[in-house]
C-alpha cells in the first residue's frame, strides 16, 4: 500500500484528518521536563496524549537539526509508528543530484523511515524525482503556503490570469505517476484553496488552522480529495497546556486540543 492508501485507512479508523505538528521549540518546553533528550521526552508525552485523535504526526526538521535533536527525531518516528500513526517529515527539501538523493534517504528504512515528506519545487522536477520515485512514500509539494510572504512569488500572474501556485499544482498533478503526490496549501488562503481544488484532484496538507488562525471550514471543504487530506495544527495542540499547574494537566490539555480539533473538522466533513 502507498502512503495515501494508508492515510485513508487511518482516517477511516480514527475519524480524524488532524495532523499534529511536533515542533518542540526548546524555548517553550515545560520546565518540569527533566530528561537526557527533552525533545524526545516531550514528543513521547504528546503522542501518548494525542494519538487517538491524530491521522498523522508532522515533525518539522528545523527543530531537530543537531545531534541530540536527530536522535530525538528518530525515537519520535519509531514511537509514532508503534502507536500506528504515520509520520510526515516537514523538511521542505529541494536540491539537485546526489544531494537530493541523500535528503530522500530519510524516507528509507535505514534512515528515519518517515512515511512522507514536504519538498520545495522551485528548482524543478529533477530535484523532487528522488522522492517521487519512492512510490510507497508520500510527497507534499509546497504550493500556496500559509505565511504572509507566500504572496511575494506564489501569486504572481504567469499569463492568462494564471498565478504561479496554480501552475505548480498543475505540473505536480502531471508528475503524479505513482499516486503519491500531495500539495501544501495553507488555510490562511481560502480563496486559493477553492481555486486549486477546482483544478487538481490531489490531497492537500493544509497548515495554518491553529495558531495562525486559518479557515477550518475551507480546509475541510477544499483540502480533502475523496476524503483524504490533512489539516495541521502544531503550536495550538502541543503547547495548549502552557500555564498548567502540573505535568499531567499540561499534556492532558494537548490531548483535549487534538480531540476538539478532530471533532470540529469531522463535523465539517
Amino acid at each position: 500500500m502507498g502512503f495515501f492508501e494508508d492515510l485513508e485507512a487511518r482516517i477511516d479508523a480514527t475519524g480524524s484528518v488532524v495532523s499534529v505538528g511536533l515542533d518542540p521549540d526548546p524555548d517553550r518546553l515545560p520546565a518540569f521536563l527533566d530528561a537526557d533528550l527533552p525533545r524526545w521526552a516531550f514528543n513521547r508525552r504528546v503522542i501518548d496524549a494525542t494519538h487517538e485523535h491524530a491521522a498523522c504526526y508532522k515533525p518539522n526538521a528545523a527543530f531537530y537539526e543537531d545531534p541530540d535533536g536527530w536522535r530525538a527525531l528518530e525515537e519520535t518516528v519509531a514511537y509514532a509508528h508503534g502507536k500506528g500513526v504515520p509520520v510526515l517529515l516537514d523538511a521542505k527539501r529541494g536540491d539537485i543530484g546526489n544531494t537530493a538523493r541523500q535528503y530522500a534517504s530519510a524516507l528509507d528504512a535505514d534512515g528515519l523511515d518517515a512515511d512522507a515528506i514536504t519538498v520545495n519545487p522551485y528548482m524543478g522536477r529533477d530535484t523532487i524525482e528522488p522522492y517521487l520515485s519512492r512510490s510507497e512514500k508520500g510527497v507534499f509539494v509546497l504550493c500556496r503556503t500559509s505565511n504572509s510572504g507566500g504572496s511575494d512569488f506564489q501569486t504572481l500572474d504567469i499569463g492568462n490570469d494564471k498565478p504561479l501556485y496554480q501552475y505548480v499544482a498543475e505540473r505536480c498533478a502531471a508528475w503524479d505517476g505513482n499516486d503519491n503526490v500531495g500539495l501544501v496549501v495553507g488555510a490562511t488562503a481560502p480563496e486559493e484553496l477553492e481555486r486549486l481544488r477546482a483544478r487538481v484532484d490531489l490531497p492537500f496538507l493544509v497548515p495554518g488552522v491553529g495558531a495562525q488562525g486559518g479557515d477550518a471550514d475551507a480546509a475541510v471543504e477544499y483540502g480533502l480529495a475523496e476524503g483524504v487530506g490533512l489539516v495541521n495544527s502544531s503550536r495550538g495542540i502541543i503547547f495548549a497546556g502552557e500555564g498548567a499547574d502540573d505535568e499531567s494537566a499540561y499534556f492532558r490539555a494537548a490531548g483535549d486540543a487534538a480531540r476538539r480539533l478532530k471533532r470540529r473538522l469531522d463535523a465539517l466533513r
